[in-house]
């Protein structure tokens, strides 16, 4: 999907670049980011209108290390380099980077010395600002051209400007939170500097996305797998929009969803949006299939291999599907497209269709492929969405099965489903649902002794999880009121027969995941 007006991303490996793109949209410019070495064809197709160079963990004095390709540095394009972007437009342009003594790590203040376009209506000379450092080098000869414009105590050149060609560079990283107005400084490159008009908006994305899902899909017919989500209902309608029938849902229940949720999912699609919906009951299968199984990567395999199992079998039957619809974010495809090319640790498997278009010799539409999670959301409340599903926390793929720790069984399943209901609804009565990113109950494989009237009890325990966070990158505990765990647990022992013990996990992310398995 190409935008007239965007910006081009270079990623040099940073950790947070991703940001830099959330901050771009945040300013109304459509971006989009490509590592370092496929740079430059994405600056042939998308013709952008300006240029972010990222920060990354290598040092431009090494041999091989990461270069700014001849296209993008000599098209004549606004630039914003960030920290190594800095550093590579220094050397590049003719100047020197130099290894630091100790560099320069966390909070730091730059002092202005002079006006730029990047601190228009925002920063004056002789004003102080927090900002974000981390870097080991820095600039120690500017390159022909450039002036400085701030400093800090670690970085003499913290700022510098080459307001002929409209290149700027700054040595700390204005794209993270830590940065307070390093987001106004980003939009102030892409509106001030670039000469964008900041006005991209789910409307103007909705109504392209429809257009070219009509180009690539012609008379074809797509099949979704629909797990009642965020990113598959949102894709789901966007394609229904645009092609109407010749959309498919299948909806697979593998006994493992929330309480309810089948019958909200089958309502609001085939009921009030009245889209094709196949609704597979496939619980006896998951269950026994389950059984005896304990360990968590086990799980999520045997889940997501049974999920690909039945949506083919269920595609075979409804015949003459060309494409197949998935619900990928930008997020998933920035990080399957590394920095580096090799492998990333794998903390846990990820439970999706992958294997699918090959195996069933089907193209893919990805219509979400553009976007991060929060844009999403603004395009679900954008096609009419029910807030219900728009607002939702995150549910895993492989549902309460890595929310049950040990052997998932029906009867186990039934007692979760049953005390994170009541959970979800004392945090919704209590106000806090949209305050929190994700809250849920985890059945403990473990038993515990109790006392329920005059009788001994021996039932289980039950974890409550409830976290904010931003992304899901980083997360911590949500601090509830004081009376409203004891109140929640009080409900849960006298309304769910099995438990009998109930507590609450102030684990961080990280060290801890949100999920406990």
């Amino acid at each position: 999907m190409e935008h007239p007006d965007s910006i081009l991303i270079v990623d040099f490996g940073s950790q947070v670049t991703q940001l830099i793109a959330r901050r771009v949209r945040e300013a109304g410019v459509y971006s989009e980011i490509a590592p370092f070495q496929s740079a430059a064809e994405a600056y042939a197709r998308m013709q952008p209108k300006g240029i972010i160079l990222s920060g990354g963990p290598a040092s431009v004095l090494d041999e091989g290390s990461p270069r700014i390709p001849d296209a993008i540095l000599s098209s004549g394009l606004p630039m914003l380099g960030i920290c190594y972007g800095q550093q590579a437009l220094t050397q590049q342009l003719g100047g020197r980077v130099e290894k630091g003594a100790g560099g320069e790590f966390g909070e730091a203040f730059v002092e202005v010395g002079d006006a730029c376009a990047l601190f228009d209506g925002l920063w004056q000379t002789g004003d102080r600002h927090q900002v974000w450092m981390s870097h080991g080098d820095h600039v120690a000869a500017l390159a022909p051209g450039f002036r400085p414009v701030a400093t800090s105590k670690g970085a003499p050149f913290a700022i510098i400007a080459d307001d002929a060609r409209r290149i700027y560079a700054m040595q700390f990283h204005p794209e993270v939170v830590h940065t307070p107005d390093g987001a106004k400084l980003i939009a102030n490159f892409a509106r001030h500097v670039c000469g964008l008009a900041g006005d991209w908006s789910m409307a103007e994305f909705r109504a392209a996305k429809i257009a070219e899902i009509r180009a690539q899909v012609g008379s074809g017919k797509v099949i979704c797998g629909l797990s009642g989500g965020v990113d598959s209902s949102v894709a789901a309608l966007l394609i229904h929009e645009a092609i109407g029938d010749q959309l498919t849902c299948v909806f697979v229940d593998g006994g493992i969803l929330r309480q309810g949720e089948a019958e909200q999912v089958v309502g609001l699609f085939r009921g009030h949006y009245n889209i094709p919906l196949v609704h597979v009951d496939a619980q006896a299968l998951f269950m026994n299939g389950l059984a005896g199984v304990t360990d968590p990567e086990a799980k999520r395999k045997f889940i997501g291999k049974t999920f690909i199992d039945v949506f083919e079998a269920e595609a075979k039957k409804i015949g003459g599907a060309e494409f197949l619809a998935q619900g990928t974010l930008y997020p998933d495809v920035i990080e399957s497209v590394s920095f580096t090319g090799g492998p990333s640790v794998t903390i846990k498997s990820h439970h999706n269709v992958g294997g699918l278009p090959e195996r069933m010799n089907m193209q893919l539409v990805e219509p979400l492929r553009e976007l991060f999670k929060d844009e999403v959301r603004a395009l679900g409340r954008e096609l009419g969405l029910p807030d219900v599903f728009v607002g939702r926390h995150p549910f895993p793929g492989p549902g309460l099965a890595i929310r049950i720790p040990g052997e998932v069984t029906k009867e186990r399943c039934d007692i979760l489903r049953k005390a994170d209901a009541i959970y979800l609804e004392e945090i919704r009565n209590a106000g806090l649902y949209d305050a929190i990113w994700q809250a849920f109950a985890v059945l403990l494989p473990v038993r515990t002794v109790g006392v329920m009237g005059d009788a001994r009890t021996y039932d289980s325990v039950l974890a409550l999880r409830a976290v904010t966070s931003v992304d899901g990158m980083t997360a911590q505990a949500f601090q509830f009121p004081g009376d409203f765990l004891p109140r929640v647990a009080t409900r849960i022992i006298n309304e769910v027969k099995g438990i009998n013990r109930v507590t609450y996990d102030y684990t961080s992310k990280p060290p801890g995941t949100i999920e406990w398995e």
